[in-house]
C-alpha cells in the first residue's frame, strides 16, 4: 500500500467508511448526523441483504449501546423489536451454585436487549438514507487504495475514485483491507465452533438469559420476542461437526440435554449457523490516515455477547474525534488525532479480550481443584451485592472513560 498520490479525485468527503455492516452504518449515522460528508462503501447489495430469507441472528444491545442508538435517532425504530433482558443466570454445567444478576438490583431498567440483526440493519439503513450528508455505495468492489499527505483514496471497480482525510475500516475481524494496509494482526484459534440459531419453546422465558459453562465450551440462551430464544453455543470443533449432521429434532434434543426443561418443549426455528471461533488482535488500531473500527481492530470470543457493544464504543470514540476536529477546522486524519483514538480505545479493548479469553480458558479446564475454586468464586460473587452491581454496570457499558454518544449525548 503506497502513500504516493493516486489518480485524480472524482469525489471528496470528510470521511470514508469501508464496510457498510452494522458498525459502518452506525459510524456513518454518527458523523453524517453531525452534518459532515460521509461515503460508505459496501461490497454487498443492501437490496439483496434486506430481501434475504429469515435470518434470526441476534445482537445483545447493552445499556450504553442503547444510549448511543438513541442519540443517533434509531432506537425508537428498534425498540418495538427488542426483548429486554431482566435477569442473567450464570452457572457451571450441573453445579447447584448460580449467580443471578437482576435488573432490580440496579434501577429496574433492563440489563440489555436482544434484537435480531436484520431489525438493527433496517433501522440504521433508514436513518443513513435520510441523511443528505451520507452517500451509500453498495454493491461496489474496491480495486485500489492510496494515501498521500492530504488524503486517503479508494478506487472502485466502477471507475469512481473517492477521497477523504480519513479512511475507517469496518470490514470485520478478517478484513482484507487491514492486511493490504500492512497492519498486522495476531490470531488465536480456539478450536471451537460457534453455533447460533433460534429456538421456539413451550414456556415463556420471562426475560431471563442463561449462560452455562461446560468443559467443551460455554452455552448461552438469550430471550427473544415471543416464546423464542437465541442460543450461542461455543463447542469443540469435533463435537460441533457432529451437531452439524443432526436433523433439527435431534439437535433440539441435544440443546435440551444441556439446558434442561426450564422452557418446556423446544424446536429449532430457521437455519443454524456454524463459524470458527478465532481471537484477532490488531497490532495497532490506526495508521497513516486510517483507523480500524470494531472487529477490524479486534475480534473477541462471543462468550460475553459484547462484540458489537465494544464496536460501538469504537464508533463513539472515532466519531467524537472526527467531529470535534472538523468543527475546529483541523485534520481528522493526522497522527495526533489517531493516536488519541487508539489510546482511548486500546485499554478497554485489551481488558475485554483478557476477560473473555480468560473465562473461556478457565471453564474449559475440568480439573477438580479448579472446578471447586470456580464454584467458590461464583458463590462469593452471589453473596457480594456491590461486586454484582459492578459486574452488571460493566456489562451494560456504563463504566470507564465513555465517549459522549455512549452517555446518550449528541455530538
Amino acid at each position: 500500500m503506497s502513500r504516493n498520490a493516486g489518480p485524480a479525485v472524482a469525489s471528496r468527503s470528510d470521511l470514508l467508511v469501508l464496510g457498510g455492516g452494522l458498525t459502518g452504518l452506525a459510524l456513518a449515522a454518527a458523523v453524517g448526523g453531525a452534518g459532515f460528508e460521509v461515503r460508505v462503501v459496501e461490497r454487498e447489495s443492501y437490496a439483496r441483504m434486506l430481501a434475504a430469507p429469515y435470518d434470526g441472528r441476534v445482537t445483545a444491545v447493552a445499556r450504553g449501546s442503547k444510549l448511543l442508538l438513541e442519540a443517533l435517532g434509531v432506537w425508537s425504530d428498534i425498540l418495538p423489536h427488542a426483548e429486554p433482558i431482566r435477569e442473567i443466570l450464570v452457572a457451571e454445567a450441573d453445579s447447584p451454585v448460580e449467580v443471578r444478576y437482576d435488573s432490580m438490583e440496579i434501577d429496574g431498567e433492563p440489563l440489555g436487549w436482544i434484537v435480531e440483526n436484520r431489525r438493527i440493519r433496517h433501522a440504521l439503513l433508514q436513518r443513513v438514507q435520510a441523511l443528505a450528508t451520507v452517500r451509500l455505495l453498495d454493491g461496489r468492489e474496491v480495486v485500489g487504495m492510496g494515501r498521500d499527505r492530504f488524503a486517503a483514496r479508494l478506487e472502485l471497480a466502477s471507475g469512481e475514485t473517492l477521497a477523504a482525510p480519513l479512511l475507517t475500516i469496518c470490514e470485520g475481524r478478517f478484513s482484507r483491507s487491514r492486511e493490504q494496509l500492512g497492519i498486522g494482526a495476531r490470531r488465536w484459534v480456539y478450536g471451537q465452533t460457534g453455533i447460533v440459531c433460534t429456538l421456539r419453546h413451550e414456556r415463556p422465558h420471562r426475560g431471563v438469559a442463561v449462560e452455562r459453562f461446560f468443559p467443551d465450551g460455554p452455552f448461552a440462551i438469550l430471550p427473544m420476542q415471543g416464546d423464542r430464544s437465541s442460543i450461542v453455543w461455543a463447542l469443540e470443533d469435533e463435537l460441533a461437526a457432529q451437531m452439524r449432521e443432526l436433523e433439527d429434532g435431534a439437535f433440539a434434543a441435544e440443546v435440551a440435554a444441556r439446558f434442561g426443561d426450564r422452557l418446556g418443549r423446544i424446536s429449532v426455528e430457521g437455519p443454524r449457523w456454524y463459524y470458527p471461533l478465532v481471537l484477532v488482535w490488531s497490532e495497532r488500531y490506526s495508521d497513516w490516515r486510517v483507523a480500524l473500527v470494531g472487529d477490524a481492530a479486534r475480534g473477541i470470543h462471543p462468550i460475553s455477547g459484547q462484540g458489537w457493544n465494544l464496536a460501538l464504543r469504537d464508533v463513539a470514540a472515532i466519531a467524537e474525534t472526527v467531529v470535534e476536529r472538523l468543527r475546529l477546522g483541523l485534520d481528522p486524519g493526522e497522527p495526533a488525532a489517531l493516536e488519541g483514538y487508539e489510546a482511548w480505545r486500546r485499554f478497554d479493548s485489551l481488558a475485554l479480550v483478557a476477560i473473555t479469553d480468560g473465562i473461556n480458558r478457565l471453564f474449559a479446564n475440568d480439573l477438580l481443584p479448579l472446578k471447586l475454586a470456580r464454584n467458590a468464586g461464583l458463590a462469593l460473587v452471589e453473596r457480594l451485592p456491590p461486586a454484582k452491581r459492578f459486574f452488571m454496570r460493566h456489562a451494560m457499558g456504563m463504566v470507564g472513560d465513555l465517549p459522549r454518544l455512549m452517555r446518550g449525548e449528541p455530538l
